[in-house]
């Protein structure tokens, strides 16, 4: 599948109910951001409107290409990252969705980041989700299914879809992107299996070089006085893309560390800083360093529902281990 890099079970999972006369008019795809899940959603599209009948999506007729390029008159696609979807936009998408398919079978609609569509626009969506049309396919995604409602998800096929084996994203970097073998390693492995994100990150040519500086920053750290960290975190509250990449690193790095003080046979996120890891490791305890990555997690989620940004960064970095510098 071109377009397609894993998630191949959950294509044919629905190609096969479809086949046996079986089709949700609601599903609802799962998983971590940027695995693939609004790209799934395409393809899914693409199969519904593929004029081809085998295999499904083709990919090259009329109809697949144009549901990848946007262009289909019956596939609207709600995909504005970051950005909430709103009642407006809803009420016009039922407008469509009560109309017969222009050309195809179905009228599809793609509606991601589900969770960030504001109350309004969610019990909008409720009517169509209870009484959709026949015709009518709607395909949600979203990473926190627990910032949805109860009777979206309950109206909804459920996929939960799985970051990709490092190798495959390695792979797929290296082949459809034109990566270098050791730079396609690296983003791999930072990955965490999130195609998307490392494609992203190849394509910003910045972005390792931000990398770079919050790793300085990151080390540094440990060795920071109390008033070095608020101070640090007054400045990291002020930039909000900052502050979301540098959460996202945090992340990697302790979870590095509990890796190495575990003694866990798996592969590192952070490859090339293999040596410093286990140097830092030394300095912090087991539960030390699990304590960390549970405080990471639990404010980046807390940051999700606009909790005070300064006061939950100032809290997590004075939890954060001192150790003396070494001089």
């Amino acid at each position: 599948m071109g377009a397609l890099i894993g998630h191949e079970w959950a294509l044919q999972l629905l190609l096969n109910g479809w086949q046996a006369g079986r089709i949700s008019h609601a599903t609802l795809l799962l998983g971590p951001p940027n695995i693939g899940k609004t790209t799934l959603a395409r393809v899914i599209a693409q199969a519904l409107q593929c004029t081809a009948a085998n295999p499904m999506p083709c990919e090259v007729c009329s109809s697949c290409r144009r549901v990848m390029t946007g262009n289909h008159p019956d596939v609207r696609i709600l995909d504005a990252p970051g950005q909430p979807i709103k009642i407006d936009q809803v009420r016009e998408l039922q407008r469509e969705l009560s109309l017969l398919p222009y050309e195809g079978r179905w009228r599809v609609a793609i509606l991601s980041e589900f969770e960030r569509a504001t109350a309004e626009a969610a019990n909008a969506l409720l009517k169509t989700l209870e009484e959709p049309p026949s015709y009518v396919v709607l395909l949600l995604t979203a990473t926190r299914v627990d910032q949805l409602l109860p009777t979206i998800i309950s109206r909804c096929q459920l996929l939960w879809l799985r970051p990709l084996p490092i190798d495959q994203v390695q792979q797929a970097l290296i082949s459809r992107w034109g990566v270098e073998a050791t730079l396609a390693e690296l983003l791999a492995h930072l990955s965490g299996g999130r195609i998307g994100w490392a494609v992203s990150v190849f394509q910003d040519r910045e972005a390792l070089s931000r990398r770079e500086d919050l790793m300085e920053q990151t080390f540094n750290l440990l060795h920071r006085t109390r008033t070095q960290r608020l101070t640090y975190a007054a400045a990291l509250s002020r930039n909000p893309k900052l502050l979301e990449e540098t959460l996202m690193l945090w992340g990697s790095w302790w979870h590095d560390i509990l890796l190495v003080k575990a003694g866990a046979d798996v592969p590192l996120r952070n490859i090339d800083q293999s040596e410093r890891l286990r140097a830092q490791a030394q300095n912090v305890t087991l539960d030390e360093a699990r304590r960390m990555v549970e405080q990471i997690e639990f404010v980046t989620r807390g940051l999700e529902q606009n909790v005070n940004t300064r006061l939950a960064i100032e809290v997590l970095l004075l939890s954060w281990p001192r150790v003396e510098e070494k001089r």
